[in-house]
């Protein structure tokens, strides 16, 4: 396990504004009311980011992104290129799945929280036409602009599915890559999650994670308003607290590949952003 400045990661993250107030605070007892309203505003907020997203500057990462001028973009090397303006608009991640592990030619590919298919369609040239892509993602909106870039961009090997992370329609044992960018840490239930990619991963399959984690011994001021959940990072966790998770829900080998502090105002110190990769053993 090694800490580091991650190859194309960024660290610096702007908030993701909510229109829906901070709303009351959210604790580590999440009841069934609390995880659905949470799902209602994170569906209503990246819905907004879906349906604005055309009318956005296209770069190699969204405004919305956690890259901003003057901090290293997301998507390096051409990565980016071809892909549709929209998805470019749209993207909301904190690193760089693909700089992780690699993708080979011929592999079944999903994201978890695929928004508007920045990552699917980066995925979809590495694994070739033999491959396969399936986007999974909870906010309708967010599925119509991937599925309208997929079009505009003539690809045949990926599709997008309206679908909740933690309950995939997906087979068991039928995927060989997870990719997921900055996504988890809006999940309530985090446990769900990690068990659903293990189970739908094949033997040797890899979980390949860009996210946002809390520091270790450091406690975010007053991060758990709706507003600071819906931009990621109210529901960030304790590093070591969501590395066991992983391991918790099965998988064998679990790697910090690197680790970069998060310098925002208020959250400096206090939040990085983690490239992790965990395989499946058994």
């Amino acid at each position: 396990m090694t800490n580091g400045s991650p190859a194309r990661s960024g660290p610096s993250h702007p908030v993701r504004r909510s229109r829906f107030g901070a709303g009351r605070s959210i604790g580590d007892g999440l009841q069934v009311h609390d995880e659905v309203r949470i799902k209602d505003v994170v569906r209503e907020a990246y819905g907004e980011l879906a349906r604005r997203s055309g009318s956005e500057a296209a770069g190699c990462c969204g405004p919305d992104s956690c890259c901003e001028p003057g901090q290293p973009e997301l998507y390096c090397g051409g990565e980016a290129e071809g892909v549709p303006d929209g998805a470019r608009a749209a993207s909301a991640g904190c690193g760089n799945p693909h700089a992780i592990d690699t993708l080979r030619p011929g592999e079944t590919v999903v994201d978890f929280g695929s928004g508007g298919g920045i990552d699917c369609f980066i995925a979809a040239r590495a694994v070739g036409p033999r491959g396969r892509v399936i986007g999974i993602d909870m906010t309708p909106d967010m599925i119509d602009l991937a599925r309208q870039g997929a079009r505009e961009a003539g690809l045949e090997n990926v599709e997008f599915q309206l679908a909740e992370m933690e309950a995939t329609p997906l087979a068991d044992d039928s995927v060989d890559a997870i990719i997921t960018n900055c996504v988890i840490n809006l999940a309530p239930d985090k446990d769900r999650v990690f068990a659903e990619a293990h189970r739908i991963l094949k033997t040797g399959g890899r979980l390949m994670i860009s996210d946002l984690v809390r520091s270790p011994d450091a406690e975010p001021d007053g991060g758990e308003a709706m507003e600071d959940w819906v931009a990621c990072l109210g529901g960030t966790e304790p590093r070591d607290v969501y590395l066991d998770r992983i391991r918790g829900a099965g998988f064998g080998r679990v790697e910090l590949v690197s680790s970069v502090p998060w310098r925002r105002q208020r959250w400096q110190g206090a939040i990085e952003s983690a490239n992790i990769v965990a395989t499946k053993t058994v």
